[in-house]
């Protein structure tokens, strides 16, 4: 409870908190970045700055693990005042940037660089990940040292040049990351199974949307997956599996998880949206991505296991590029991805709207999952007394349209979403007690956001010291 004479920054009146364990009337105030009250509004401080949240959802601010933003390196695509400005348009108060970029982050000086352009530009919060390759191994605690929130690995090609690591160094890696704590995100696909399809399919001609979804059947992802979650149950690694898009992966990792392998999993909003039939001309050359998007009967069950916490995170793999990078006239030399870090909430949203999920659940798997899994709970996730105050408020019944051409990813202005009707949007986007966006209109602030570092509670490593370290140290070991 404030002391009499506090004024606050920032007081937010009227609205319905809403966190994953539930929903109350309440005002929140801010003070310093923080927040400093959440109660009846007879015991609200006054404020230097107030905002109107009647009838409106006031919510942790959505984290998304696993976005492209670009620099260095690929500024013709995105960069940090594009990309950030594109998350506080979508309510999304951190970010987290894959190590994909150029030079990759496998470095110390590498992740120095890739900092330095995010301090000056970013305008939201931001993660940076490093690379876990054989470039890596003997960065990772220095990596660590310096701040990243985690490493990626990537055992599926990707944008840049970036080849699977050989099996060997992913072991050791992991043995490393299993002592340091930090969490490993994975791209779960088997290189060798999809480039070799891919090759197969390009013999025979085949120059096509589901060429490209045959080479990267899901028999490429559920190797990968497996063979992810026996190296993290041998050593203890932490690990993350993006943009899971298969329903047979299900229950891999329902049983993964009951023996207790230390893992989070991912979805993005394409997996439970988009069906590949329904992409033809244009439309699948824009929605072309790794993993692909699969066929449509796979959508319920990838979104069940979403609201049932067997998916714990929704993120969005947001991947812009320039536009004539999706124009191509092969379909195979189309570049992979597209924005999606400021249409999630809206489109999520929209769900809530419709009845098939609950805003509880929706704050669980953007805010509160997130922050879980990487480290940052109960500082970002939850709207409570001494929590930062990253912040979206959401207006329920506003409705709009999804329009490639409004995109604040200036340089990436399409989206498979192109026309989608969707009700419930963010309409304040606060960034530790700054509003950076309101009512649509994204505000200059230049190096507001702060880099987060995890807190990761303490690794219970197995089967490290007897293998790579003791080889190394070219000691007898035996288990």
């Amino acid at each position: 409870m404030p002391q009499d004479g506090f004024i606050a920054d920032l007081l937010i009146t009227g609205g319905t908190v809403v966190n994953e364990t539930g929903r109350f009337a309440a005002d929140v105030a801010v003070k310093d970045g923080v927040i400093a009250f959440v109660g009846h509004p007879a015991f609200a401080p006054k404020a230097t700055t107030t905002v109107d949240a009647t009838g409106r959802f006031v919510i942790p601010g959505a984290i998304d693990v696993h976005t492209h933003i670009r620099e260095p390196g690929m500024e013709q695509k995105e960069d940090w005042r594009t990309g950030t400005r594109a998350a506080a348009a979508g309510g999304v108060t951190t970010v987290f940037d894959m190590p994909n970029t150029e030079p990759a982050i496998a470095t110390v000086e590498a992740f120095h660089a890739k900092r330095e352009a995010a301090e000056r530009q970013a305008i939201v919060n931001y993660g940076l990940y490093g690379i876990l390759d054989e470039r890596s191994l003997d960065h990772l605690p220095a990596l660590a040292e310096a701040g990243v929130i985690g490493f990626k690995l990537f055992y599926g090609n990707t944008t840049g040049n970036n080849p699977a690591p050989n099996d060997g160094a992913v072991l050791e890696g992991f043995e490393i990351l299993a002592e340091l704590g930090l969490r490993c995100s994975i791209h779960a696909e088997n290189s060798p199974i999809l480039f070799w399809r891919e090759n197969r399919m390009k013999a025979a001609g085949r120059d096509d949307a589901f060429a490209h979804l045959a080479a990267r059947s899901d028999v490429a992802a559920l190797e990968s997956l497996n063979r992810s979650i026996t190296l993290s149950e041998w050593t203890g690694a932490r690990i993350h599996i993006v943009h899971e898009s298969c329903m047979r992966s299900i229950p891999i990792i329902r049983d993964a998880k009951a023996r207790g392998v230390p893992m989070t999993v991912e979805t993005c909003p394409q997996y439970v949206l988009i069906a590949a039939e329904d992409l033809t001309g244009d439309a699948a050359r824009i929605g072309r991505l790794n993993p692909p998007i699969r066929e449509g009967r796979q959508r319920e069950p990838i979104l069940q296991a979403l609201l049932d916490g067997t998916i714990d995170i929704l993120g969005t793999d947001h991947a812009p590029h320039a536009m004539e990078e999706k124009q191509r006239p092969s379909f195979w030399d189309n570049a992979c991805g597209f924005p999606g870090v400021e249409t999630s909430m809206r489109l999520m949203l929209t769900f809530v709207h419709e009845g098939r999920m609950t805003m509880e659940q929706y704050v669980r798997m953007a805010g509160a999952a997130p922050a879980k899994a990487f480290g940052l709970y109960p500082r970002k996730g939850v709207i409570q007394p001494g929590a930062d105050a990253d912040i979206a408020i959401v207006d329920p019944g506003q409705r709009g349209i999804i329009r490639g051409a409004e995109l604040h990813s200036e340089r990436s202005r399409f989206t498979p979403f192109e026309g989608m009707e969707t009700v419930g949007a963010p309409v304040a986007t606060i960034v530790r007690g700054r509003i950076v966006m309101q009512d649509g209109v994204v505000r200059d602030a230049p190096g507001w956001g702060r880099m987060e570092k995890p807190v990761m509670p303490k690794p219970e490593p197995r089967n490290v010291a007897a293998t790579t370290k003791a080889i190394l140290r070219k000691d007898s070991y035996s288990w």
